[in-house]
């Protein structure tokens, strides 16, 4: 029986999504609960790995197991053996043929900006703060230019592993929320740090330092050297990937 979950975490005291034979980690974590509801082994895949710091609204995982238990059984079980910073929203059984990470249409990150002279208290974990003033508009006009599909090797971490740099990019909005300046953007898949090397690169162009057409010149050069600083993962959340609805998973997750 495959069984797919839906994961709420803040990623703030974790190394990460990863298991690691060393340090806590998100999976490491959500595996040892479900194993202990399981009364045996449990191994889960994700629909796309986090760094350390960064926080997921609703990650997607799916794992194997011939042991039966009611949704709520899954869902309050693990939540229960669970660290507080992280819980399962949702538990359902699913096709075998459904793959959290290879059936995931997209995926999508909000990136948060708190946009004011003093710094952060009560939203540290969840924001980066910027004390210069930001000009939203110009940070999303900028950002249109990574519309489409293309080389995002200038927005690439240099420790990146993955086979080539071609992302396809659906979506990327910036907009002023009172005190916050916030980017959500969808891709069919990202790269590793790119969401927050693209932040890195807007930032200087909210704040009038580098021209709207900067963003585009720096895709087209390919350069990670030139682009602008990974910016801190404390901002950046995972807000979950997007399946076909015949999967039948909630609203929160499904391509409509």
């Amino acid at each position: 029986m495959r069984i797919a979950l839906g994961i709420e975490y803040d990623g703030t005291d974790f190394l990460g999504w990863q298991r690691l034979s060393h340090g806590r980690t998100v999976q490491g974590s959500l595996e040892q609960a479900l194993s202990r509801v399981a009364g045996q082994p449990v191994d889960v895949t994700c629909a796309g790995r986090t760094d350390a710091g960064v926080h997921g609204a609703c990650q997607v995982v799916h794992f194997d197991t011939e042991v039966e238990r009611a949704p709520r059984s899954w869902m309050l079980g693990a939540t229960s053996a669970l660290p507080p910073t992280v819980a399962v929203l949702w538990a359902q059984p699913v096709d075998p043929a459904f793959h959290a990470r290879f059936g995931a249409r997209s995926r999508r990150y909000r990136y948060r900006i708190l946009n004011r002279q003093v710094r952060p208290a009560l939203a540290a974990r969840y924001v980066t703060w910027e004390r210069r003033a930001l000009d939203a508009e110009r940070m999303h006009a900028a950002g249109q230019a990574l519309i489409g599909e293309h080389d995002f090797s200038a927005f690439r971490a240099i420790s990146c592993q993955a086979a080539h740099a071609r992302r396809q990019i659906f979506s990327l909005r910036v907009h002023r929320a009172g005190e916050e300046v916030i980017m959500d953007i969808e891709a069919n898949a990202f790269l590793h740090h790119m969401v927050r090397n693209i932040i890195g690169s807007l930032l200087p162009v909210g704040r009038g330092e580098q021209p709207i057409e900067w963003i585009g010149e720096l895709l087209q050069g390919r350069r990670r050297d030139v682009a602008g600083p990974t910016a801190p993962s404390a901002g950046l959340t995972f807000l979950g990937p997007r399946y076909e609805a015949h999967w039948g998973l909630p609203s929160e997750v499904s391509w409509t």
